[in-house]
């Protein structure tokens, strides 16, 4: 039985085609896995079905009965819900007014608080979240503010629930909390449509995947049918040739980047670490540990911080982002969104913005020199838009990256602090994204890599740190670090693992 058919669904924003002539099926109580690379129209088709968004062209069918939603509420009314990808609270208002915003309890003129509260927490309880009602959600850290949406959909009742990359902000504790939620959701006949770049959650999760490639439909079949490698192949419509990383064979150069006692009350404290030409350091560890923290730091962010770096051997005082951009460092922030674009200038701005006395003649930027300049660092990422001055708002999750990562291209950082750099991004793009940090160790910069996907950081570093409470608990060399190694370190687990070899980089599916 089918709960929802796209029929001919197309967008287009301005002169950018989204999606064209769309058309599948979703099986009630199914969950339905929606695939592609940045830019194929998942996040576009998923708004249009929980109302933020209207079609141009086409038709949305609910229960067999043609709709057409207004807005959120009106697909919420619909049984329909969204767990978006990206920070979707009023974030100065508290956690549990935000989750019965929709329906605030009143009391007379006034706001009934005893009940908002016990609504909020029941709602909380029921998907199994932890987090205080009265904290401001602007405050959350990512992964909770993700686990608070998802407590939001389910606890309103939907029988739709699209989830769009519900755990590319999560730690493996929260990944597993959502997989469980999920299977309760199942238990219950809720439909799901599960994007995710994550080919392992998508076969442990799914029953059917459909495919967008470049706004078109491609195929809808039974997860049965498919393997990792077939699904690859219809998301990208191109061979991927198979990459490892190369920079671990070459011998590190001088040291770029020395931090000594680096201590933030109740951040982090007695972090020491090196950095040095052409290697790639990753720092591991769980949900709170202090790794965005730390990156934070680095960058001149946090005020409080106290201990001694040296930069290219000598001492550096770096009290805000300013010192840290002329001692050298660039840093691609978690929350791309909120502190690593400014949403709605163009890619050309975005990218030129820590460069423009280098770009400026008499106090005037000279725009031609910088259009090329951009131009060359977004097509060696593969940046796609329309044009350099295309709004970065308008732009997939994984283009806004490639965006983030160019501004440091053009920059020449020789420090590079990446934290979650392909958070949100599909195989093809996570892909290049791995080759050019492996370049960029090549070319002689050092890297500061925080992932939490183990696998990208057994496959990037040349060795590992992992935090624990705010402290670096033990350092992993390459050749012996597994992610049971790294895993029991992050826990507090001093059993021994057995050593592995270390895993390619970025494995590319065969076509």
């Amino acid at each position: 039985m089918t709960i929802v058919r796209f029929e001919g669904i197309g967008k287009r924003f301005g002169g950018v085609t989204a999606l064209e002539d769309v058309t599948f099926d979703v099986g009630a109580g199914s969950f339905h896995a929606v695939c592609g690379e940045n830019g194929a129209g998942k996040s576009t088709l998923g708004r249009i079905l929980a109302g933020v968004l209207a079609p141009d062209t086409g038709r949305l069918v609910v229960g067999g009965a043609p709709v057409r939603f207004a807005g959120p509420r009106d697909a919420l009314h619909a049984g329909i819900a969204m767990v978006h990808q990206d920070r979707a609270f009023c974030a100065n208002l508290s956690v549990a007014e935000n989750l019965c915003l929709s329906r605030l309890p009143s009391r007379g003129l006034l706001l009934d608080r005893a009940t908002l509260r016990r609504r909020a927490a029941g709602v909380l309880e029921a998907a199994g979240v932890e987090v205080d009602l009265d904290h401001l959600a602007g405050q959350l850290s990512v992964a909770q503010q993700q686990m608070v949406q998802i407590a939001a959909a389910t606890g309103a009742g939907a029988r739709v629930i699209l989830f769009d990359e519900p755990t590319s902000s999560l730690g493996e504790h929260e990944a597993q909390q959502l997989f469980r939620l999920l299977g309760g959701l199942k238990e219950k006949g809720v439909t799901c449509l599960y994007v995710s770049h994550r080919m392992p959650e998508i076969f442990r999760l799914c029953d059917t995947v459909t495919v967008l490639r470049d706004g078109r439909h491609v195929a809808t079949r039974p997860l049965a049918e498919v393997d990792e490698s077939a699904l690859v192949q219809l998301m990208i419509g191109r061979r991927l040739d198979e990459y490892f990383a190369t920079h671990p064979h070459k011998e590190v150069g001088r040291e770029l980047l020395r931090v000594e006692g680096l201590t933030s009350p109740g951040r982090f404290s007695d972090v020491s670490f090196t950095l040095r030409a052409g290697e790639v350091v990753g720092l591991a560890g769980l949900v709170g540990a202090g790794r965005s923290e730390i990156a934070q730091a680095l960058f001149g962010l946090d005020p409080d911080v106290q201990g001694q770096v040296f930069v290219g051997g000598s001492p550096a005082h770096i009290g805000h982002a300013g010192d840290a951009l002329r001692l050298g460092l660039g840093f691609v922030p978690e929350d791309r969104q909120r502190q690593g674009l400014v949403a709605a200038l163009g890619g050309r701005i975005n990218t030129t913005l820590p460069i423009l006395s280098r770009l400026a003649r008499l106090t005037f930027v000279r725009q031609a020199k910088e259009r090329d300049l951009v131009r060359g660092h977004f097509e060696r990422l593969r940046v796609r838009t329309p044009h350099v001055d295309f709004p970065v708002a308008g732009l997939s999750g994984g283009n806004q990256q490639k965006v983030v990562l160019a501004r440091w291209l053009a920059a020449r950082a020789p420090v590079l602090i990446l934290d979650e750099p392909t958070r949100g991004v599909d195989v093809g793009a996570k892909a290049e994204i791995h080759a050019f940090v492996d370049r960029l160790a090549l070319e002689g910069h050092a890297v500061l890599l925080i992932s939490s996907e183990l696998p990208e950081l057994l496959a990037l570093s040349s060795r590992i740190l992992v935090l624990r409470g705010g402290r670096i608990v033990g350092e992993v060399p390459r050749a012996s670090a597994t992610e049971e190694t790294v895993l029991r370190l992050m826990a507090g687990v001093t059993a021994p693992a057995p050593e592995r070899q270390p895993p390619r980089l970025a494995r590319r599916q065969p076509a």
